[in-house]
């Protein structure tokens, strides 16, 4: 009897030599590698071979931080550290590149149009500049919100996309303006404090290290929110991105322009607009990742019901605090390796919760089944060393039990409404009571009312007592 293979067999497609995949990444690495030699004699030219070293080594100094800022930003769906890669690099080489040429022949037409050089280079710094800067950073958020797009998934992608672009533009930009003010010191003779190239590095790399990653976050924002809508909204997608594109561009102008606000436009420019857009931002991004937090707590127990997780687990990896404890065990109990496996599960874990939720919405695609059952496989091939370390995790970062309730004293009986002898506020109490309705001190056991007492309830009267009752009553006496 013949039998059907258990997946249907493709037919074999003949693909084009400029559809492989090395020979994509070979002309990409070749136009950054070019972009990267050409911006570089171009800055040594202005700067000279003393000032690029400078601005060099200055201008590495605030790239550390930023690269671990946005990575921090990324910890609970971090991207693959390529897309990262070539972020930085278009920033640095390819945008840097078409920004200094535009700019430097727009300038130069608007000063040989208007014959104004004054005027020309204040038009093309407020105007020119942030319109080409802006568009040549947004092209890497496109190629990768269009070529990467299963690592594009919401705006915490769009704000660590854009993000490192900008800071490898600001690292070749700040290379430029450090090395030229270095060389204006050797011109001059100024050295220390008061040196321009002091006042530069004051301004660009400690108040500012963050101007040109806050310009372009805005336009990573617009592409995030559109990578949430469905595939119905084609016009909000389609315009979302260009809104956080005109808002980067709005911002950079106000930026570069606060100088011609007078001699303290810049900072008021700083205190107004940078610092609160700063801050507000950060809260935006912060919340979008308990959010997503909140997501892989939601999602990951239907996996739970199905074996392929533990119930702990979606506590663990709902929690950040609970994702480092994690890898700290695995590190401590298995080494390096173990920390990198557990981190892979945790990757994987927060891809399917992700994945799941698209799929509930309808934006998971044709291929949700194939990319559920590639991450799920790989959990289970990762779980002899991953479960062990979230499991201790969650026992570890889980909240204190409730505390015990506190023994109620024998003295503390709920108050009864008493008239007309109440007690205070008309609240009858058994300790403030009047002398008549005092309690017998041998019968405290039956506060807030005495034995035979005549608000006590029936059957309140020990049995002991019924026959001195009795003996006690008037109507019962013998006559």
């Amino acid at each position: 009897m013949a039998t059907c293979p258990p997946y249907p067999t493709r037919a074999h497609r003949h693909t084009h030599w400029w559809q492989r995949t090395w020979v994509r990444y070979g002309a990409l690495i070749t136009l950054l590698a070019l972009s990267g030699l050409v911006i570089l004699a171009l800055v040594r030219e202005q700067t000279g071979t003393q000032g690029f070293l400078v601005g060099l080594g200055l201008a590495v100094l605030p790239v550390p931080l930023l690269i671990a800022a946005f990575r921090w930003l990324d910890r609970v769906d971090p991207g693959p550290w390529r897309n990262l890669l070539f972020c930085f690099a278009w920033g640095a080489c390819a945008a840097a590149l078409i920004a200094i040429v535009a700019n430097s022949f727009a300038t130069r037409w608007i000063a040989t149009a208007t014959a104004d050089p004054a005027g020309a280079d204040t038009l093309g710094a407020t105007v020119i500049a942030p319109v080409v800067e802006e568009s040549a950073k947004a092209a890497a958020v496109l190629l990768v919100f269009l070529f990467r797009r299963r690592d594009f998934t919401g705006i915490v992608d769009g704000v660590v996309v854009a993000g490192v672009t900008a800071t490898g533009f600001a690292f070749t930009e700040n290379i430029l303006y450090l090395g030229t003010a270095f060389g204006t010191d050797q011109l001059t003779g100024d050295s220390g404090i008061a040196s321009v190239t002091a006042a530069t590095f004051f301004v660009r790399v400690v108040m500012s290290p963050f101007a040109h990653p806050l310009f372009t976050v805005l336009t990573g924002i617009g592409f995030g929110i559109a990578a949430l809508s469905t595939g119905r909204h084609h016009l909000r997608r389609a315009l979302l991105p260009l809104a956080g594109l005109l808002l980067a561009m709005a911002m950079h102008a106000l930026w570069n322009g606060s100088a011609a606000f007078g001699e303290y436009g810049f900072f008021a420019v700083y205190a107004a607009f940078m610092v609160p857009s700063f801050g507000l931002l950060t809260w935006l991004v912060i919340w979008t990742r308990q959010r997503e937090l909140g997501t892989v707590r939601a999602e990951l127990p239907a996996y739970v019901l199905a074996g392929w997780l533990t119930p702990v687990e979606p506590y663990a990896l709902g929690s950040m605090r609970a994702r480092r404890v994690a890898r700290q065990y695995a590190r401590r109990h298995a080494g390096k390796e173990g920390a990198r496996a557990v981190a892979r599960y945790e990757a994987c874990a927060t891809s399917v919760a992700f994945l799941r939720q698209r799929g509930r919405r309808g934006r998971a695609g044709a291929d949700f089944t194939a990319r559920e059952r590639a991450l799920l496989e790989a959990l289970w091939h990762l779980r002899d060393v991953a479960r062990p370390a979230l499991d201790y995790a969650a026992r570890a970062t889980a909240p204190p039990p409730p505390p015990l309730p506190r023994p109620v004293p024998p003295w503390a009986y709920p108050a009864y409404p008493a008239y007309p002898y109440g007690g205070a506020q008309g609240a009858y109490d058994a300790r403030t009571a009047p002398a008549p309705y005092a309690p017998h001190p041998a019968h405290t056991r039956y506060a807030p009312y005495p034995p035979g007492g005549p608000y006590a309830p029936q059957g309140a009267v020990p049995p002991s007592r019924h026959a001195t009752h009795a003996r006690e009553n008037p109507a019962n006496r013998q006559p």
